[in-house]
Protein backbone atom coordinates (compact mmCIF):
# COMPACT_ATOMS: atom_id res chain seq x y z
CA UNK A 1 0.00 0.00 0.00
CA UNK A 2 1.85 3.64 -0.95
CA UNK A 3 1.98 5.77 2.18
CA UNK A 4 2.16 9.87 1.83
CA UNK A 5 3.32 11.19 4.66
CA UNK A 6 2.55 14.89 5.42
CA UNK A 7 4.01 17.24 7.73
CA UNK A 8 1.30 20.21 7.98
CA UNK A 9 2.90 23.21 9.08
CA UNK A 10 1.82 26.85 9.90
CA UNK A 11 2.91 29.62 11.53
CA UNK A 12 -0.20 31.60 12.70
CA UNK A 13 -0.74 29.62 15.90
CA UNK A 14 -3.11 31.26 18.49
CA UNK A 15 -1.06 29.95 21.10
CA UNK A 16 2.33 30.11 19.86
CA UNK A 17 2.88 32.09 16.40
CA UNK A 18 5.95 30.86 15.02
CA UNK A 19 6.36 27.34 16.59
CA UNK A 20 7.50 26.11 12.87
CA UNK A 21 10.95 28.03 12.98
CA UNK A 22 11.25 27.63 16.90
CA UNK A 23 15.13 26.48 16.93
CA UNK A 24 15.55 23.15 19.55
CA UNK A 25 19.30 22.69 20.64
CA UNK A 26 20.40 19.08 20.30
CA UNK A 27 22.57 17.04 22.31
CA UNK A 28 25.74 18.44 20.33
CA UNK A 29 24.66 22.00 21.21
CA UNK A 30 23.60 22.23 17.32
CA UNK A 31 20.57 24.15 16.73
CA UNK A 32 17.36 23.20 14.47
CA UNK A 33 14.39 24.74 13.68
CA UNK A 34 11.22 22.60 14.86
CA UNK A 35 10.12 21.84 11.45
CA UNK A 36 13.52 20.49 10.40
CA UNK A 37 13.65 18.26 13.53
CA UNK A 38 9.86 17.28 12.41
CA UNK A 39 11.32 16.41 8.88
CA UNK A 40 14.20 14.19 9.89
CA UNK A 41 12.00 12.21 11.98
CA UNK A 42 9.42 11.68 9.04
CA UNK A 43 12.47 10.78 6.88
CA UNK A 44 13.33 8.11 9.23
CA UNK A 45 9.82 6.44 8.99
CA UNK A 46 10.30 2.75 6.80
CA UNK A 47 7.76 2.08 4.59
CA UNK A 48 6.72 5.57 3.50
CA UNK A 49 6.61 6.61 -0.08
CA UNK A 50 6.76 10.05 0.01
CA UNK A 51 7.18 13.21 2.63
CA UNK A 52 6.21 16.60 2.29
CA UNK A 53 5.76 19.95 4.53
CA UNK A 54 2.08 21.53 3.93
CA UNK A 55 2.18 24.80 4.94
CA UNK A 56 0.60 28.35 3.58
CA UNK A 57 3.36 30.28 4.66
CA UNK A 58 5.67 31.85 2.71
CA UNK A 59 8.70 31.75 5.59
CA UNK A 60 8.13 28.04 6.40
CA UNK A 61 8.25 27.31 3.26
CA UNK A 62 11.57 28.74 2.24
CA UNK A 63 13.09 26.97 5.65
CA UNK A 64 11.73 23.86 4.70
CA UNK A 65 13.35 23.76 1.30
CA UNK A 66 16.56 25.36 2.49
CA UNK A 67 17.11 22.18 4.68
CA UNK A 68 16.10 19.95 1.62
CA UNK A 69 12.42 19.30 2.03
CA UNK A 70 9.79 18.92 -0.02
CA UNK A 71 6.73 21.63 0.06
CA UNK A 72 3.09 21.56 -0.98
CA UNK A 73 1.48 24.99 -0.01
CA UNK A 74 -2.01 24.98 1.04
CA UNK A 75 -4.96 27.36 1.57
CA UNK A 76 -4.71 29.53 4.63
CA UNK A 77 -8.21 28.55 5.55
CA UNK A 78 -7.10 25.15 6.69
CA UNK A 79 -8.37 24.90 10.47
CA UNK A 80 -6.26 21.97 11.43
CA UNK A 81 -3.58 19.94 10.13
CA UNK A 82 -6.28 16.98 8.98
CA UNK A 83 -7.63 19.63 6.77
CA UNK A 84 -4.44 20.61 5.68
CA UNK A 85 -3.48 16.90 4.83
CA UNK A 86 -6.59 16.58 3.22
CA UNK A 87 -5.66 19.53 0.77
CA UNK A 88 -1.87 18.44 0.43
CA UNK A 89 -2.97 14.95 -0.91
CA UNK A 90 -5.47 16.37 -2.96
CA UNK A 91 -3.23 18.91 -4.41
CA UNK A 92 -0.43 15.86 -5.37
CA UNK A 93 -2.96 13.94 -7.38
CA UNK A 94 -4.30 11.51 -4.26
CA UNK A 95 -3.96 7.93 -5.52
CA UNK A 96 -1.92 7.03 -2.12
CA UNK A 97 -3.36 3.77 -0.20
CA UNK A 98 -2.86 5.88 3.43
CA UNK A 99 -1.99 9.27 4.41
CA UNK A 100 0.07 9.85 7.45
CA UNK A 101 -0.03 13.18 9.57
CA UNK A 102 2.97 13.90 11.39
CA UNK A 103 2.42 16.86 13.37
CA UNK A 104 5.55 19.26 13.29
CA UNK A 105 5.11 19.89 16.87
CA UNK A 106 6.22 16.27 17.92
CA UNK A 107 9.69 16.28 17.00
CA UNK A 108 10.95 13.35 19.27
CA UNK A 109 8.71 11.08 17.89
CA UNK A 110 10.13 7.81 17.15
CA UNK A 111 10.17 5.88 13.44
CA UNK A 112 8.94 3.03 15.20
CA UNK A 113 5.24 4.98 16.45
CA UNK A 114 4.58 5.39 12.74
CA UNK A 115 5.46 2.09 11.31
CA UNK A 116 3.73 0.51 13.93
CA UNK A 117 0.67 2.76 13.44
CA UNK A 118 0.71 2.01 9.14
CA UNK A 119 0.64 -1.50 10.19
CA UNK A 120 -2.61 -0.78 12.59
CA UNK A 121 -4.31 0.68 9.60
CA UNK A 122 -3.39 -1.86 6.41
CA UNK A 123 -4.32 -4.60 9.00
CA UNK A 124 -7.87 -3.09 10.35
CA UNK A 125 -10.02 -2.78 7.18
CA UNK A 126 -12.73 -1.24 9.82
CA UNK A 127 -10.75 1.58 10.73
CA UNK A 128 -10.99 4.72 9.12
CA UNK A 129 -8.19 6.69 11.32
CA UNK A 130 -5.17 5.11 13.53
CA UNK A 131 -3.44 6.91 16.04
CA UNK A 132 -0.80 5.79 18.31
CA UNK A 133 -1.18 5.72 22.11
CA UNK A 134 1.16 5.55 25.11
CA UNK A 135 0.37 4.26 28.42
CA UNK A 136 1.82 6.72 30.80
CA UNK A 137 4.11 6.12 33.14
CA UNK A 138 4.44 8.05 36.94
CA UNK A 139 6.58 10.72 35.47
CA UNK A 140 4.84 11.34 32.51
CA UNK A 141 1.52 11.63 34.33
CA UNK A 142 3.10 14.08 36.78
CA UNK A 143 3.67 16.35 34.17
CA UNK A 144 0.46 16.03 32.39
CA UNK A 145 -1.63 16.79 35.83
CA UNK A 146 1.30 19.37 36.05
CA UNK A 147 0.38 21.38 32.89
CA UNK A 148 -2.91 21.44 33.84
CA UNK A 149 -2.92 22.66 37.77
CA UNK A 150 -0.69 25.68 36.41
CA UNK A 151 -3.54 26.02 33.58
CA UNK A 152 -1.36 25.13 30.52
CA UNK A 153 -2.99 22.81 27.55
CA UNK A 154 -0.46 20.17 27.80
CA UNK A 155 -0.81 16.79 25.96
CA UNK A 156 -3.83 14.40 24.92
CA UNK A 157 -4.84 11.63 27.25
CA UNK A 158 -7.18 8.91 24.86
CA UNK A 159 -9.47 6.37 26.27
CA UNK A 160 -10.85 3.56 24.29
CA UNK A 161 -12.45 -0.09 24.25
CA UNK A 162 -11.39 -3.29 24.45
CA UNK A 163 -11.51 -3.00 20.46
CA UNK A 164 -9.10 -0.49 20.33
CA UNK A 165 -11.23 1.82 18.96
CA UNK A 166 -11.73 5.09 20.16
CA UNK A 167 -14.26 6.53 23.03
CA UNK A 168 -12.97 9.80 23.45
CA UNK A 169 -10.04 12.29 23.94
CA UNK A 170 -9.35 15.23 25.52
CA UNK A 171 -7.08 17.64 27.10
CA UNK A 172 -8.01 17.05 30.36
CA UNK A 173 -6.02 14.04 32.04
CA UNK A 174 -8.43 10.64 31.69
CA UNK A 175 -9.59 8.43 33.36
CA UNK A 176 -9.53 9.92 36.74
CA UNK A 177 -7.60 8.72 38.81
CA UNK A 178 -6.26 10.23 42.33
CA UNK A 179 -3.97 7.02 43.34
CA UNK A 180 -0.23 7.99 43.50
CA UNK A 181 2.19 6.56 41.08
CA UNK A 182 6.25 5.86 41.13
CA UNK A 183 8.16 7.73 38.38
CA UNK A 184 8.87 4.28 36.65
CA UNK A 185 5.11 2.66 37.25
CA UNK A 186 2.22 1.91 34.94
CA UNK A 187 -0.58 3.84 34.99
CA UNK A 188 -3.79 3.57 33.48
CA UNK A 189 -4.01 7.13 31.49
CA UNK A 190 -3.03 6.67 28.01
CA UNK A 191 -0.77 9.90 26.13
CA UNK A 192 -2.46 10.15 22.93
CA UNK A 193 0.45 10.79 20.25
CA UNK A 194 -0.45 13.59 18.11
CA UNK A 195 -0.15 11.58 14.54
CA UNK A 196 -2.52 10.11 12.36
CA UNK A 197 -3.06 7.76 9.57
CA UNK A 198 -6.27 8.37 7.27
CA UNK A 199 -8.13 5.99 4.66
CA UNK A 200 -8.01 8.61 1.90
CA UNK A 201 -11.83 8.34 1.40
CA UNK A 202 -12.43 9.31 4.87
CA UNK A 203 -10.04 12.22 5.03
CA UNK A 204 -11.61 13.55 1.77
CA UNK A 205 -14.94 13.65 3.47
CA UNK A 206 -13.33 15.31 6.93
CA UNK A 207 -13.35 18.97 5.44
CA UNK A 208 -16.93 18.38 4.60
CA UNK A 209 -18.41 17.72 8.15
CA UNK A 210 -20.00 20.65 10.38
CA UNK A 211 -17.31 21.29 13.27
CA UNK A 212 -19.30 19.20 16.14
CA UNK A 213 -19.53 20.57 19.81
CA UNK A 214 -17.01 18.14 21.20
CA UNK A 215 -14.28 19.15 18.93
CA UNK A 216 -15.38 22.79 19.83
CA UNK A 217 -15.06 22.32 22.97
CA UNK A 218 -11.44 20.84 23.12
CA UNK A 219 -10.01 21.75 19.92
CA UNK A 220 -9.06 18.65 19.15
CA UNK A 221 -9.44 17.64 15.68
CA UNK A 222 -9.59 13.73 15.51
CA UNK A 223 -13.18 14.21 17.57
CA UNK A 224 -14.77 15.13 14.46
CA UNK A 225 -14.50 11.67 13.18
CA UNK A 226 -15.99 10.37 16.40
CA UNK A 227 -18.83 12.98 15.89
CA UNK A 228 -19.27 11.42 12.63
CA UNK A 229 -19.11 7.80 13.65
CA UNK A 230 -16.11 6.64 12.38
CA UNK A 231 -14.01 4.64 13.95
CA UNK A 232 -10.76 5.36 15.33
CA UNK A 233 -8.32 2.71 16.18
CA UNK A 234 -5.97 3.75 19.07
CA UNK A 235 -2.57 1.50 18.37
CA UNK A 236 -0.60 1.10 21.48
CA UNK A 237 3.14 2.30 21.42
CA UNK A 238 6.31 1.46 23.59
CA UNK A 239 8.60 3.98 24.48
CA UNK A 240 11.44 1.66 24.33
CA UNK A 241 13.28 4.03 26.76
CA UNK A 242 12.67 6.97 24.30
CA UNK A 243 11.23 10.34 26.42
CA UNK A 244 8.36 11.54 24.16
CA UNK A 245 6.86 15.33 24.20
CA UNK A 246 5.21 17.69 22.13
CA UNK A 247 6.28 20.80 21.87
CA UNK A 248 2.60 23.21 22.92
CA UNK A 249 3.80 26.21 24.82
CA UNK A 250 7.20 27.89 25.13
CA UNK A 251 7.68 26.18 27.88
CA UNK A 252 8.35 23.34 26.42
CA UNK A 253 11.03 23.89 24.54
CA UNK A 254 13.92 23.74 27.50
CA UNK A 255 11.89 20.29 28.68
CA UNK A 256 12.71 19.05 25.00
CA UNK A 257 16.01 20.27 24.64
CA UNK A 258 16.73 18.31 28.20
CA UNK A 259 15.17 15.09 26.76
CA UNK A 260 17.52 15.26 23.36
CA UNK A 261 20.68 15.74 25.93
CA UNK A 262 19.61 13.14 27.90
CA UNK A 263 18.94 10.73 24.57
CA UNK A 264 21.96 11.72 22.94
CA UNK A 265 19.89 12.93 20.22
CA UNK A 266 22.02 15.68 17.96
Amino acid sequence: MSVLLVIPARYASNRYPGKPLVGLKGADGQEKSLIQRSWHAAIAVQGVDRVVVATDDDRIKQASEAFGAEVVMTSSTCENGTERCAEAHAALGGGFDIVVNLQGDAPLTPAWFVEDLISGLQSDAEADIATPVLRCDGAMLAGLKQDRAEGRVGGTTAVFDVHQSGLYFSKEVIPFTSQPYADTAETPVFHHVGVYAYRPEALALYPTWRHGPLEQLEGLEQLRFLENGRRVLCVEVEAKGRQFWELNNPEDVPKIETMMAQMGLE
